[in-house]
Order: structure tokens, then C-alpha cells, then sequence
């Protein structure tokens, strides 16, 4: 079963997931600050990896622009907290474990690898205006490049 993304000038699903540090993320609490909000499958890995430094690495221009970061994957709490220590990551990453938000985004979806089908994430990042509605959608990610995109529409929202 897939589920539908929510279209662009919708109100963003709201959600409260534990956080990497043991605290919780509360989309609604960042308003008025616009919000990234980027969906990838699992701690750890190439794509995921590079995905995360790279939003790291731009954290600070992020902040600049008004602009909080947050992370999604159904990996634990406990998984998060080692992949940040890692990769010195500067970001926050929430623990959907149960799936109920990639749900409410439309990010948990069939797909197949080497000819099995099953269900995962789907790379997929959101833009989240100060009101709270999706600005802008990268609905199948390819990470070379992607923040750098994502950075630039939330210093022209």
C-alpha cells in the first residue's frame, strides 16, 4: 500500500516523534521558523550518510535563513544518537518508528531491489513555510546536490 504525498499549500502534517538526545520534535512548535522536513530510509548508510552531512554542513546558512532541519527514518532513538556521534552530525533526527508519519507524508511505499519487492521509505524532503503549509516537495531524492537546492528555496521563501 502506498500512501498519497500531501500536496504543495496544504498544512503540513503535524506530528511529535522522540529526537535524537533523548528529547521529542514537535513540528508545530518551529512555527514561525520554516521547517525542512527530509524522510530517508536507514542511520548509516551511503545515501543516508552523505545526505545528512550535507545538511550538516549547511546547518548554520539553514539557520540563517530561518530554517530548522529534521531528519526522519523508523531507525531507533538509540540508532540516531550513534549515527550522530559518528558523523558529527548537526541536525535533528526523529525516530518514526511505529510509521505513522512517512504515512501521513506518503514516503512509505513498495519498492524492489534485485527483484524483491517490499516496503521501505522513499527518499523524499518537504519545505515548510512559517504558516505551516508545504511551500515545496522533492518527492524521489537524489542526494549529490539536494541541499544545496533545499537551501536555496528556503532563502528565497
Amino acid at each position: 500500500m502506498t500512501t498519497q504525498i500531501p500536496e504543495t499549500g496544504t498544512i503540513s502534517p503535524d506530528f511529535t516523534l522522540p529526537r535524537d538526545g533523548g528529547e521529542t520534535a514537535t513540528l508545530s512548535a518551529f512555527r514561525p521558523g520554516k521547517v525542512v522536513l527530509y524522510f530517508y530510509p536507514k542511520d548509516d548508510t551511503p545515501g543516508c550518510t552523505l545526505e545528512a552531512q550535507d545538511f550538516t554542513a549547511r546547518a548554520a546558512e539553514f539557520a540563517a535563513a530561518g530554517t530548522t532541519v529534521i531528519g526522519i527514518s523508523k531507525d531507533s532513538v538509540k540508532a540516531h544518537d550513534k549515527f550522530c556521534k559518528k558523523h558529527g552530525l548537526q541536525i535533528i533526527l526523529a525516530s518514526d518508528e511505529d510509521g505513522q508519519t512517512c504515512e501521513d507524508y506518503g514516503v512509505w511505499a513498495e519498492k524492489s531491489m534485485y527483484g524483491k519487492t517490499y516496503m521501505g521509505i522513499t527518499r523524499a524532503t518537504f519545505l515548510i513555510d512559517a504558516e505551516g503549509k508545504i511551500a515545496r516537495i522533492w518527492p524521489k531524492v537524489s542526494v549529490k546536490g539536494h541541499a544545496d537546492e533545499v537551501l536555496a528555496a528556503a532563502q528565497a521563501l
